[in-house]
């Protein structure tokens, strides 16, 4: 007798995939945050690259860049050194896609100089979004797009490189730099003896003509399959920076041998190298002896894309959790309307709100740097503590994402697992967060009356919030104390959160008060959810973050 048949298996009271939608419509807060900083008209553009990077089929190909890792191929069939990382097609269609959208070098005219307007709040919108997808292909778009600033203190190389730049296409064939569509930019500057400490860097550059020789090793040497990369080395008067291509003049490949890529715990659809130099050729950049003060040109931008990546990594997870809450039931009711639940909601999205306010006013201090003092300023001292406190809040924030879910959050199915593994990364490239603290207290020694001035302008934007005077003050006392380097880290949390208050402020007043309420008149717990939040229209604020 054959026994019934019985359903063990089916689907119940699980969230329907987050996908097929507007990644700029759904989200409230960046758009006031974009609109806030002047970028307003760029609206039915965003929405544009909303809608596509929000579509199921690329969240597929982020899902497929990231299991199929990238692998050297060393030599060809032949026996000939070739040092080719080889991708899958996923990852190239989300380097296509970035570059059709100029991710990589939208704030740049032809000419290599700052394009104006908003280009910088706008680009960055579409950074941030597209960091939600997938991150790991965004290292190459962040480095070609920041690589303009270094190469401008060599005019005549970056007349030459503009042309292959400038253009909006991706053309990841290993070919000579100036035959190509499209270019990217990587750089290396970590060697084994040194980390962050690029001046005991031991490569070498010979001058050889008008170029150089250039032997030595780099620990690590971001994005391997670029077209160049911006090295640091050792020349007669000092550390110098040259800019390194994969083909010599003549078209030969150039002695840039990898030695392995390093597994990393997260960044998987990108690879980084170490490397070898074995007299390879490079043009200069800039001065001999002045390495550190051209490159650094190029660092503070992708200090700034650290930021943003980790507030679009965060507002992925908001979202994710958000949504699952909405459907998941739990004791006869929705996850989302369980009050601890809603506390730990709400507070996530106060916390991603005052984020994405505060990475899109620090983009807006690069458009208007270059004409306004007061903002250069600004740039100067708050990227590094602004990427300080985004950073290092992403792992924290993004474990709470994964626990909403649940057993969901922790399988490799879903895309939480990959942002948690993700997340570290963005505060120790381009300087951890003793390295930030550090370039804050440089910042104040070298230009004390420009940061003093900044202090002051937010005390003006936050005054009336609460506890923002008192942080003002504690922030000033702090930072003029002798042994100021033993209390740098809260200080600079504090100088984050006091500046996150002003942008959310121009943003969302009562928004605002929440966060300075939560953060500032008070420690905020180590745990979400962990606050009063008493008088919050917690609906309200939920409904702005996913409506």
């Amino acid at each position: 007798m054959t026994p019934p048949s019985v359903g063990t298996h089916e689907v119940l009271n699980q969230s329907p995939p987050f996908e097929d939608i507007d990644l700029f419509a759904v989200d409230r807060p960046l758009a006031d945050a974009v609109a806030a900083n002047g970028g307003a008209s760029a609206q039915r553009e965003l929405a544009e690259f909303g809608q596509h990077w929000g579509s199921a089929a690329m969240a597929e190909r982020g899902r497929v860049a990231n299991e199929n890792t990238p692998k050297l191929r060393t030599f060809d069939s032949r026996g000939n050194r070739r040092d080719e990382v080889e991708f899958h097609p996923a990852y190239h269609e989300l380097m296509a896609r970035s570059a059709h959208a100029g991710v990589h070098n939208s704030t740049w005219n032809a000419e290599g100089r700052p394009a104006g307007g908003a280009a910088e709040v706008v680009r960055a919108a579409k950074f941030y979004m597209a960091a939600q997808v997938e991150t790991g292909h965004l290292c190459p778009v962040t480095m070609t797009r920041a690589s303009v600033a270094a190469l401008a203190a060599q005019p005549d190389l970056l007349a030459k490189a503009m042309l292959v730049i400038a253009t909006r296409a991706y053309d990841p064939a290993f070919a000579p730099w100036w035959t190509k569509r499209g270019m990217t930019l990587g750089m290396g500057m970590t060697e084994k003896q040194g980390g962050t400490d690029v001046r005991t860097n031991q490569t070498r550059a010979i001058r050889d003509g008008d170029a150089y020789r250039i032997t030595g090793h780099k620990w690590f040497m971001s994005a391997p399959m670029c077209d160049a990369f911006l090295v640091l080395a050792q020349a007669d008067e000092g550390l110098s920076c040259f800019f390194m291509p994969r083909f010599k003049p003549d078209g030969s490949v150039n002695a840039i041998q990898f030695q392995r890529l390093k597994d990393k715990l997260g960044n998987r659809s990108n690879a980084s190298s170490e490397v070898e130099f074995v007299g390879a050729y490079a043009e200069r950049v800039g001065d001999e002896g002045k390495g550190i003060r051209t490159i650094i040109q190029m660092v503070q931008l992708t200090r700034q894309d650290c930021a943003i990546a980790s507030a679009g990594l965060m507002r992925s997870g908001l979202a994710h959790a958000l949504h699952h809450a909405r459907h998941r039931s739990v004791f006869q009711k929705h996850l989302a309307d369980q009050p601890l639940m809603q506390a730990v909601l709400s507070d996530m999205a106060l916390h991603v709100e005052a984020s994405i306010a505060l990475v899109m006013r620090l983009c807006r201090s690069f458009d208007r740097a270059p004409d306004d003092a007061s903002e250069a300023a600004y740039m100067r001292l708050l990227t590094p503590a602004i990427k300080y406190w985004v950073c290092k809040s992403a792992p924290g924030f993004l474990y709470e994402a994964m626990e909403c879910l649940g057993g969901n959050g922790y399988v490799e199915e879903g895309i939480l697992a990959r942002h948690y593994r993700e997340s570290p990364v963005n505060a120790i490239w381009e300087g951890s967060g003793n390295v930030m603290c550090l370039d804050v207290l440089r910042a104040l020694s070298r230009e004390a009356e420009a940061a003093a001035g900044v202090l002051q302008s937010l005390a003006v934007e936050t005054k009336g919030l609460s506890g923002a005077g008192d942080a003002v003050t504690f922030i000033a006392k702090a930072f003029r104390r002798p042994d100021g380097e033993r209390v740098a880290r809260l200080a600079v949390e504090k100088l984050a959160l006091l500046a996150a208050a002003a942008a959310l402020n121009k943003v969302s007043p009562h928004h605002a008060e929440l966060f300075t309420r939560t953060r500032l008149a008070q420690t905020h717990a180590s745990m979400y959810g962990a606050v009063d939040l008493a008088g919050a229209d917690i609906k309200a604020l939920l409904e702005r973050a996913l409506p």
